[in-house]
């Protein structure tokens, strides 16, 4: 009873925090659509208060142990300079799509990573997991489908199918950040990753504000809603970027990307309520296909891992054994020598 109470706490704290990053994402989105309807045009310093927030708090925690990186600092630059260009498309997306069709579109970072690390790292798939893919890519597909059906019944400000286009090149730089940060954070230190990638991050962050949003920032009006609405947009990738690797590690990947859904869910209330915007029925089809390829796909990870665990513990009880019977052998031969020995000084 006692380790039943345990398992029922333990998934109680993984779904908490499962639906606390995604309830991040959602508060995320809302900040930057709200931005944006409110004419403000800065997705740079938005990433800018986020980097701080991490470097703020992280940072500290490496100076304090004093010791060398444990990553050489230009690889920790390239995937902070990544991760950049991929917070900066999809928050500009937000000013010619709608909320609903970004966070869905998030999604293409799933089909990225799959490319990325069957030619660069070399992983296999199985079959069901393709197939899970590519059921994530015909849902996503009808979200574009639904922004384009009725240009006649949206914002005129909006231009939805290129919003959708930079959602999809910012979840590119995504898949190159999320598969290098995933390499650091198993063969290296969690805390160091964070750190580094919110000091380098707000450093380029830095240097591409004087370069292209420097005229943007000069007519924005620094009320108490907009620094609240940057705060929030702050508060919550902070959020995001320190639970997440929690819950991967928790939960692993199956029960994430399911607890990220309901960062679709909570987009869709936004619309409705708070913008008083109709939503295609399109939409609703599109979410419900890529649900259930997200599903095809993260079960099918989740097995394949399990495989190849088993495996590796296959392989590393028969080389046990086998070094066993050597030591056997090799006790029996030298006995026999031992003997053999013995029997000829008996002669002599």
């Amino acid at each position: 009873m006692e380790f039943k109470r345990k398992d029922v706490w333990g998934l109680l704290l993984v779904l908490f925090l499962g639906q606390l990053v995604a309830f991040s994402m959602a508060v995320s989105s809302f900040a930057s659509s709200l931005i944006a309807n409110l004419g403000v045009d800065a997705p740079l310093t938005q990433s800018f208060f986020a980097y701080l927030l991490l470097t703020l708090v992280y940072v500290p925690i490496v100076l304090h142990r004093r010791q060398k990186l444990q990553i050489a600092w230009y690889w920790y630059l390239a995937l902070a300079f990544i991760d950049v260009q991929g917070n900066y498309l999809v928050v500009k997306a937000y000013q010619y799509s709608y909320i609903t069709s970004v966070t869905l579109l998030d999604c293409w970072t799933v089909v990225w990573v799959i490319i990325l690390t069957w030619y660069v790292l070399g992983t296999r798939y199985s079959f069901w997991q393709f197939v899970g893919a590519g059921t994530c890519v015909a849902g996503l597909a009808l979200v574009l489908l639904s922004d384009a059906e009725t240009p006649q019944e949206q914002d005129p400000s909006k231009i939805p199918l290129l919003g959708d286009a930079l959602v999809i090149a910012g979840t590119v730089g995504f898949a190159f950040s999320n598969v290098g940060e995933e390499y650091c954070v198993k063969k290296k230190d969690r805390v160091e990753v964070v750190a580094m990638l919110g000091l380098f991050g707000l450093i380029v962050s830095i240097v591409q504000i004087l370069i292209f949003e420097r005229k943007s920032l000069e007519t924005v009006t620094w009320s108490p809603t907009m620094m609240s609405l940057f705060a929030g947009f702050a508060v919550a990738i902070f959020i995001f970027y320190t639970i997440t690797p929690f819950v991967l590690k928790m939960s692993g990947a199956t029960l994430f990307n399911l607890s990220l859904l309901t960062s679709d869910m909570w987009a869709v209330a936004i619309r409705v309520f708070f913008y008083q915007q109709q939503i295609n029925w399109l939409y609703y089809l599109a979410f419900t296909v890529v649900a259930i390829g997200l599903i095809i796909y993260s079960l099918n990870e989740s097995s394949s891992d399990d495989e190849t665990a088993t495996t590796t513990e296959a392989v590393a009880q028969y080389q046990q054994l086998q070094s066993e019977d050597n030591s056997t052998e090799s006790g029996s031969n030298s006995g026999i020598q031992e003997r053999m020995h013995k029997e000829e000084l008996h002669i002599c």
